[in-house]
């Protein structure tokens, strides 16, 4: 028998205790790797009653966890054997501090149960990519994510900051503020300066007389419809007018003279918009908020109105949220988080028969005849579809001939244009990944008028200053089109195909 002094010391291991879930054959969560981004993870799913189970090769920490009654078992990440004897996890969160074994561990999950949607910690920019190679669904990299909040913090405070400098700047106006939507606008443009008014009239608490102003046409029966059925109050802009405004305020707009017709030394004292243009205006406004990141300019009046805890009514309601759809093309183009954000906000205060009723309204007879036109005259050459539709009054039916022409067979880019009494109109659309059109256009036609716009969508305007008393404009349309649109096939490489 050993003395007590020779006596040789055990260690006693405790076996781990049986976990209850690990009896079931599936299980929503998994969480492999509990350090403190897993533990943060575990708490959110704890508290929402989820069944869980964690995973981790450190027993101490095993045995925390489960003391406060999380199920937790020992298990190293790198084993192959580790899903051995648990349920199949419908979301494996990988998280551990160690980037060969978030990569053992995804292998083995993804390997066994393809179908098991993973969420993987990466621990630095190499692992990004590697992770992404063996499957993981999302790759978490949280330097990058701490960076991304707390940009998105920034902005936040930034535009909370620009609301409240706003309000107080509308606050300590008296008279008539004149807010000036772009040429030929469109929903964004006119709830913009919709919601622009409502908090001038709040801020002020009534002093300040709002006048909506435009120029150009509303012909889109879209457009026509809602100012209709909306009651919305907009007048033409006027020398005369424009001498009676104390206050301009430019929405949709980068400044005057770019993309309307006020005199480019206007002095304007409000300028919101999200349109990114290299031209600038040549007076500096008293507010200036421009996001080229957001999808819409509705999107930030909208913002404005949260951030003022404005009580919003259905009719500006409806407005906003038509014009962040509009402008988004249904929130399929251009479309941001921020943007969506801000439509959840807007749909339960809005009138959904009348947004109905503005979706779905009658198509004039001239519409029909200009959209049958570029039909018939479409040319196509090397998916540049061309098409003239010749005089037109409703400058709007030639972004829906456009909407329709791009979704013919062979189609990239469809350029549609026809000529006005004043102008010669360019809508187009495209789909080719490797154009920015709203570039091209901007470049082939810029320098003789205004153009501009979109990845997949723009327009162009080019004046007919020398030719306005010219009776036969189709003739002349046919006369000066070709040297005109030479620019945009130089551009995009139609001339280098020719020469081949």
């Amino acid at each position: 028998m050993e003395s007590l002094n020779t006596m040789r010391s055990y260690t006693i291991v405790r076996m781990p205790e049986a976990v209850q879930n690990v009896s079931k054959e599936r299980i929503k969560y998994m969480i492999f790797g509990c350090g403190s981004t897993g533990y943060n993870v575990a708490e959110e799913l704890e508290q929402e009653n989820e069944d869980l189970i964690i995973l981790d090769k450190d027993e101490k920490r095993v045995e925390d966890l489960r003391d406060q009654k999380y199920e937790a078992l020992v298990r190293d990440l790198r084993d192959p054997n580790l899903m051995e004897g648990l349920p199949v996890p419908e979301v494996a969160f990988i998280l551990a501090n160690d980037r060969d074994a978030n990569l053992a561990a995804l292998k083995t999950v993804k390997t066994r149960y393809p179908a098991t949607y993973v969420i993987a910690r990466a621990t630095d920019p190499v692992s990004v990519d590697l992770l992404q190679q063996e499957g993981a669904d999302i790759v978490l990299y949280p330097q990058e994510v701490v960076a991304r909040t707390a940009i998105h913090h920034i902005r936040k405070l930034h535009s909370s900051r620009l609301a409240l400098r706003l309000y107080d700047m509308l606050a300590a106006w008296e008279g008539t503020l004149c807010i000036v939507t772009h040429l030929n606008p469109d929903p964004d443009s006119i709830s913009s300066a919709m919601a622009l008014s409502m908090i001038a009239r709040h801020a002020s608490r009534n002093k300040l007389n709002c006048r909506i102003l435009y120029e150009g046409d509303i012909g889109h029966q879209e457009n026509r419809a809602f100012i209709n059925l909306l009651e919305i109050k907009m007048e033409r802009l006027t020398p005369q007018i424009l001498e009676e405004c104390n206050y301009i305020a430019l929405v949709d707009s980068s400044g005057p003279g770019v993309n309307n017709e006020l005199p480019r030394s206007t002095r304007v004292n409000i300028i919101v918009d999200h349109h990114k243009n290299g031209e600038h205006p040549s007076t500096v406004a008293d507010f200036v908020d421009i996001r080229p990141g957001v999808g819409a300019t509705a999107s930030i009046m909208t913002q404005y109105l949260m951030e003022l805890d404005i009580p919003v009514n259905k009719s500006v309601a409806t407005a906003l949220l038509y014009g962040i759809r509009a402008d988004t093309r249904d929130f399929k183009r251009n479309v941001t988080p921020q943007d969506l954000n801000y439509a959840a906000f807007l749909l339960p205060l809005t009138d959904s028969d009348l947004l109905d009723k503005i979706t779905s309204p009658s198509i004039s007879q001239e519409t029909v005849e200009i959209i049958g036109n570029a039909i018939r005259n479409r040319r196509l050459k090397s998916g540049y579809l061309f098409s003239n539709v010749g005089y037109i009054r409703n400058r709007d039916a030639l972004p829906q001939a456009a909407d329709m022409l791009i979704h013919l067979e062979g189609v990239n880019t469809a350029l549609v244009y026809g000529i006005s009494d004043q102008n010669i109109v360019i809508s187009a659309r495209n789909k080719d990944i490797r154009l920015h059109l709203g570039n091209v256009m901007a470049e082939a036609f810029g320098p003789i008028g205004e153009a501009g716009g979109h990845a997949t969508m723009a327009a162009a305007m080019i004046p007919l200053s020398y030719f306005s008393m010219v009776k036969e404009k189709e003739g002349l349309l046919d006369l000066i089109i070709d040297p005109i649109l030479k620019r945009f096939s130089s551009i995009v490489g139609l001339d280098d195909e020719d020469k081949q």
